[in-house]
């Protein structure tokens, strides 16, 4: 097939899937129109999935199976009055792909409800009967009537400060916002990092008064502070930040020091009022009032108080560093630290380290001081499930890899339901495994304890439930290997010893340091030192997956009002913060029903 025919024939399947596209949308506006369960139902496959982000349900809601599917769209739409759907100009046309195994035409489409508007994807296949039917069907919320978000064309024109001569200029107006002398933010955010910086720019363009607290120097700092060597272990291209997207000239995988230094330059470029050196202390909240009490400490030892009417956690799915009590190691005459205080092993060269764990911190600390020259053993307490950054990790990252625009990128990941989440990573850890067989293997030779996670989901479905137990290798796995790294098993170690680790068969593993990369609390211990046991008890647990396989009150409303919590990966949080914005913006004006 010559150049020009491949043309035609890419031009004929794309028309294909365009006419099949829109008369799918036609005939569901028709079906949702008459709000007939009976008339949507044969739409869809029997096996068919659902997932709504706001638009219908106001909550994050997965539906399988058509009959579900049919009755909870009809029930809704009468409130909602969805209508227009269309394919809309500048965004991915309609194709044809494969996903999950199935040839399908994949379809991005926008409508219009009671409310605002919004996106969604189709995914199509012919039934036996060689009718085309939805087995995907996604519907997100992306802006509110009259209060759209405040970028391109709707981009705020300056009057205010522009030649403003004798009066306050742009720069006296940030100053005044920030400091919050004469006024309480309607929201404060806990944590200035990726999360909190990108649920603070969305609400900003929302119109929504918001005040960030960092309790370190600087904005980014949570980063700076890591540990010397770390660069993320994702590419560059799905990691942007929500309006502004990392300069092309960019590495593929940054530093954490560049990546602290763009959060900064960030938080200026998108007008975020943030207070550095301020630690959110605790939180009471008056049912009357419907606000919190904040109090916030300074720098200098102050303390202040504001009223927000939402709390929003940004600091990460996990809080405080976990410290295990382990027989022996308070006896330890060398130096203990957690991982979290880890910098270089540049002063340990010549000397000899352990390192309990074996997860992406502490086999990357490994790495640094083996470069430092330092005796370097990692202790492995329990299995671990090891994926080589590239290729393998990158497989997950095959949607962005598609390219086109970012947000239509990222509306195909949100259209995922759990099932069909799980589904995915189940089929991509078995390429993985295949990808990385002989490290596996390698691994497995030296007694390292590898697992696939549960119901064999990979590493991916391991963050979710539990935020870790996974090495994204960075090349410690070769060193272990070879045998450059020592590998000890915690079920070979009788009690830790003023000299190192004392093994079960009487010899001494012997060490000038010991780091521990024993993770972190998760989330509801920071809930709990900040608000309370009565608090936490009413919120419930937070991040890892819940009944409905979401994650336990992320992105969402919480059972306390005026709760919120982000946490997750760049991406994560880029795509999640504008529906958690969305939810407080219709929460300000009160379009948000019962949980």
């Amino acid at each position: 097939m010559d150049d020009c025919d491949q043309v035609m024939r890419e031009f004929e399947l794309a028309m294909v899937a365009r006419r099949a596209a829109v008369a799918w949308l036609d005939a569901f506006e028709a079906a949702l129109a008459s709000g007939e369960a009976g008339r949507i139902a044969p739409l869809f496959h029997a096996d068919s999935h659902w997932r709504d982000i706001l638009a219908f349900t106001w909550h994050m809601t997965a539906v399988a199976g058509r009959e579900g599917i049919a009755a909870r769209l009809a029930a809704e739409q009468a409130r909602v009055a969805a209508r227009g759907f269309y394919l809309p100009r500048g965004r991915k046309p309609p194709r044809q792909v494969k996903r999950l195994g199935i040839e399908s035409i994949e379809a991005i489409f926008e409508f219009g409800t009671a409310e605002g508007r919004g996106a969604g994807i189709i995914r199509l296949s012919p039934g036996s009967d060689g009718v085309m039917r939805a087995w995907l069907l996604s519907t997100t919320l992306e802006s509110l009537t009259g209060h759209e978000e405040k970028i391109g064309d709707n981009r705020p024109t300056g009057a205010a400060y522009s030649r403003n001569f004798g009066g306050d200029n742009w720069a006296d107006m940030r100053r005044k916002a920030s400091a919050y002398e004469d006024r309480d933010p309607t929201v404060l955010v806990i944590g200035a990092a990726q999360a909190g910086l990108s649920i603070a720019a969305r609400l900003n363009q929302l119109g929504v008064d918001t005040l960030v607290v960092e309790k370190w120097p600087r904005i980014g700092d949570s980063w700076r502070r890591r540990y010397h060597s770390l660069a993320l272990h994702n590419s560059i291209h799905l990691n942007h930040l929500p309006y502004m997207e990392f300069p092309p000239t960019w590495p593929k995988y940054i530093p954490k020091d560049m990546l602290g230094n763009w959060f900064e330059f960030y938080a200026d470029a998108m007008e975020i009022n943030c207070w550095t050196e301020t630690e959110f202390v605790r939180g009471e909240w008056d049912a009357a009032a419907k606000r919190w009490t904040a109090w916030l400490r300074r720098s200098d030892g102050s303390e202040r108080s504001l009223r927000p009417r939402h709390l929003v956690f940004a600091n990460g799915v996990s809080s405080y560093p976990m410290l295990p009590d382990l027989p022996g190691l308070a006896e330890f005459q060398g130096e203990i630290i957690h991982s979290e205080g880890f910098d270089s092993g540049a002063a340990w060269q010549g000397k000899r380290a352990l390192i309990l764990g074996t997860g992406s911190s502490a086999n990357d600390i490994a790495l640094d001081l083996h470069s430092h020259g330092v005796r370097t053993t990692l202790i492995q307490r329990g299995s671990t499930t090891v994926v080589s950054i590239d290729p393998s990790a990158r497989l997950n990252e095959a949607i962005w890899d598609e390219g086109g625009p970012l947000e239509d990128c990222d509306l195909i990941v949100a259209s995922a339901t759990p099932p069909l989440i799980l589904k995915a990573y189940k089929s991509v850890t078995q390429r993985m495994l295949e990808l990385d067989r002989e490290m596996i293997a390698g691994l497995k030779r030296i007694g390292f304890k590898h697992d696939v996670g549960e119901d064999e989901a990979g590493h991916q479905m391991k963050y979710f439930r539990r935020g870790g137990g996974y090495n994204l290798d960075a090349g410690s796995s070769a060193l272990m290997i070879r045998g450059e790294l020592g590998l000890l098993q915690y079920d070979q170690i009788e009690r830790f010893t003023a000299e190192g680790a004392l093994l079960k068969d009487g010899s001494v593993v012997p060490a000038d340091l010991i780091v521990l990369a024993t993770g972190y609390f998760p989330q509801q211990e920071l809930v709990r030192r900040a608000l309370g046991e009565e608090m936490l008890a009413r919120i419930g647990p937070v991040w890892g997956l819940g009944e409905d396989g979401e994650l336990n009150n992320m992105y969402k409303r919480t059972p306390q009002e005026g709760v919120w919590f982000i946490a997750g990966g760049l991406s994560q949080c880029r795509i999640n913060s504008k529906y958690l914005a969305l939810q407080i913006k219709a929460t300000e004006l009160g379009k948000l029903g019962p949980l």
